[in-house]
């Protein structure tokens, strides 16, 4: 059972945290039980608990800070440098033909195809984010954008097809007296 150092820690906080969890070891062999640790300790009752768990399964060092949270680095920098290629070679050289837009989706798909390994659309994100892409609008607008129309569709049709500022809705009226 590994336990969480929680993100964004610096070392100082992580070693302070490792140390209340070796004294919460200390109390527990010494037969303390778990609601007084969790007071003296002013940590929660669950987390003296899971503690306690990792404590007797692995001995002390399963308390022992697991260092600083990153990802796992599965899709290493030659890996990623591969995929940059990949990328900049556009998703029609990669079966997508329909349009020239990489999601976020369709990135996870390429390396699902090319390396044999499964990230999430999230992760994948985060990942494309690291390598230093963003999320991009188009640089131009569409060839094929006709602001004249774009303008009479506004002022004629949206005018006439737009909801009202307020929907009709059911009374909840009642009346409290007889009439």
């Amino acid at each position: 059972m590994r336990h969480s150092d929680g993100g964004g820690l610096t070392a100082e906080q992580r070693k302070r945290r490792e140390e209340v969890r070796m004294r919460a070891a200390d109390l527990s062999e010494g037969d303390v039980k778990v609601p007084c640790i969790a007071r003296e300790l002013r940590v929660s009752e669950k987390s003296v608990s899971q503690w306690r768990r990792a404590w007797a399964l692995g001995g002390r060092d399963a308390l022992r800070s697991q260092g600083a949270p990153g990802y796992d680095g599965r899709l290493g920098p030659d890996l990623q440098a591969k995929l940059a290629v990949w990328l900049e070679e556009g998703p029609a050289a990669h079966g997508w033909a329909d349009d020239q837009v990489w999601t976020a989706a369709r990135v996870r798909l390429l390396i699902g195809r090319k390396f044999h390994l499964s990230y999430s659309v999230s992760g994948v994100t985060r990942m494309l984010h690291r390598m230093g892409f963003s999320v991009q609008m188009p640089g131009r607008p569409a060839a094929e954008r006709d602001e004249d129309a774009i303008t009479a569709w506004r002022e004629a049709t949206w005018q006439e097809v737009k909801p009202s500022g307020r929907r009709p809705a059911h009374s909840s009226a009642s009346r409290t007296k007889r009439a």
